[in-house]
């Protein structure tokens, strides 16, 4: 029989291996569901079932889900009245002990409505003003081709993160890495992108060239050093339009773009363009 767990912190490290000290290989944030693959005494293995990506969590930061397995199409539960935090940080109050938990962007939360949301039996009251709706729960569900706004609203909510500083396997206002960026962002329109640039460079429509890129299509990269005969994505990053790109490479920045890719304020070319995607 499977066995869920879901993450009731507001941010839980996924580790490789079942220690403190290993390697950060993404992050839960609140209300995430889990597929528990193995257990030792202090620690879980999970599979997200999110985005599929697995490792080590300590037990402490889990708490069992009545979820079954018929409530899972693949690896992604479907939520009914799901809703998700579209700001960089928002305030949910339990609405029987009136504790307050910070939610960060793109955290989703179940059966909401009105301004209220359940998890794991508790209910919470949080600010309509710092939620989204989106459309569609299921990956790349919503149809590709959006209107202009809703490109434009997607460069409005990576710009809210502006100066987040880098952090390896982060995805959340206090630390994040390039695809955990892209991820979360849109993540807030309903489209649920993979983990890693290597994995999102694999969902979407393929856009010829820069010069007929949108606002909101993520570009994907190799190293500027890169051997000219293979090519490893290693980086992603958001057009604002087909001149500069919003991505996190130390923390979240815009920097200008051009065919050959990203360019420092001196010219210096840092990450060598591949190829363009589009997802609304």
């Amino acid at each position: 029989m499977v066995e869920y767990v879901i993450a009731h912190c507001t941010v839980t490290p996924v580790r490789q291996e079942p220690s403190e000290g290993s390697e950060q290989l993404t992050q839960l944030l609140f209300g995430e569901v889990c597929e528990v693959l193995d257990r030792l005494p202090r620690w879980t293995k999970i599979r997200s079932t999110l985005d599929g990506q697995e490792g080590w969590v300590d037990f402490k930061m889990l708490s069992p889900a009545p979820i079954s397995s018929q409530e899972v199409k693949g690896e992604r539960l479907k939520i009914k009245g799901e809703g998700v935090i579209s700001v960089p940080m928002a305030i949910a109050t339990d609405m029987e002990t009136g504790e307050e938990m910070m939610l960060t962007l793109g955290t989703r939360l179940p059966n909401y409505a009105h301004g209220t949301f359940e998890v794991l039996g508790k209910q919470y009251l949080i600010d309509p003003v710092c939620v989204s709706q989106p459309i569609s729960n299921s990956p790349l569900e919503r149809p590709i081709g959006g209107t202009l706004s809703d490109n434009h609203d997607v460069c409005a909510v990576a710009q809210t993160l502006l100066n987040t500083p880098y952090l390896w396997g982060g995805k959340n206002a206090m630390g994040m890495d390039c695809s955990g960026f892209t991820q979360v962002v849109y993540s807030v329109f309903g489209v649920n992108l993979l983990r890693n640039a290597r994995e999102q460079i694999t969902q979407g429509e393929l856009v010829p060239n820069l010069a007929q890129a949108q606002p909101g299509d993520l570009a994907f990269f190799d190293h500027a050093d890169r051997d000219p005969n293979a090519t490893n994505i290693s980086h992603v990053g958001l057009l604002l339009d087909n001149k500069t790109i919003i991505h996190c490479s130390g923390c979240v920045h815009v920097d200008d773009i051009d065919e050959m890719g990203i360019h420092l304020a001196d010219g210096e070319l840092t990450h060598h363009l591949v190829q363009i995607k589009r997802y609304l």
